[in-house]
C-alpha cells in the first residue's frame, strides 16, 4: 500500500481494505478518514465495517463521504477539523485518493498558497488545476 503524503501528517490513498489496517497502524497513522460513500462499494468494505477494523486497531475512524462534484461546506469543514485536531498522522481514502486530495486542498485554502494546494497533489498524479478558481474563492473567505 502506498501512502501519498500531502503534508508530513496528512496522506491520501485509494480504497483501503481490512487487511491494510495493520500497515496503517505500523506507519503511525492515528486517524483514518473515509471519503467514500457506501453506495459506491461492496458491503465488505462499507464504512461501518472499516470503522470496526480501524477502531479495533486503536485508531480513530471518521466517516466523511464525498460525492464527486458535490462537496458540501460540512465535508470541507470536517476534513479540516480532523487535520487540525488530530495529534498524529491522518490517512484519508476514497476510490483513488483524488477526492481526498481535493477535500484537503479545499480545507487548507487560505492557509497555503493556491499554487501549493495544486502542486502537492500533482506530485501524485492528482490534477487539481480545474479547482483553482474555487480554491482562490475559498481562500478569500
Amino acid at each position: 500500500m502506498e501512502f501519498r503524503y500531502l503534508t508530513p501528517t496528512y496522506a491520501v490513498s485509494p480504497q483501503i481494505l481490512p487487511e491494510d489496517v495493520p500497515a496503517l497502524k505500523a506507519a503511525g497513522f492515528v486517524a483514518v478518514i473515509c471519503n467514500r460513500p457506501d453506495a459506491e462499494i461492496p458491503d465488505a468494505i462499507c464504512a461501518d465495517n472499516m470503522r470496526a477494523v480501524v477502531e479495533a486497531a486503536g485508531m480513530t475512524f471518521i466517516e466523511n463521504p464525498l460525492i464527486p462534484g458535490a462537496f458540501t461546506p460540512d465535508n470541507i469543514a470536517t476534513q479540516g477539523r480532523v487535520q487540525a485536531e488530530t495529534e498524529g498522522p491522518v490517512l484519508a481514502y476514497c476510490a483513488s485518493g483524488n477526492r481526498s486530495s481535493i477535500a484537503w486542498a479545499f480545507s487548507q485554502a487560505g492557509k497555503l498558497p493556491t499554487d501549493e494546494l495544486i502542486a502537492r497533489p500533482a506530485k501524485w498524479g492528482y490534477d487539481l488545476e480545474p479547482f483553482r478558481a474555487r480554491l482562490s474563492d475559498l481562500a478569500q473567505r
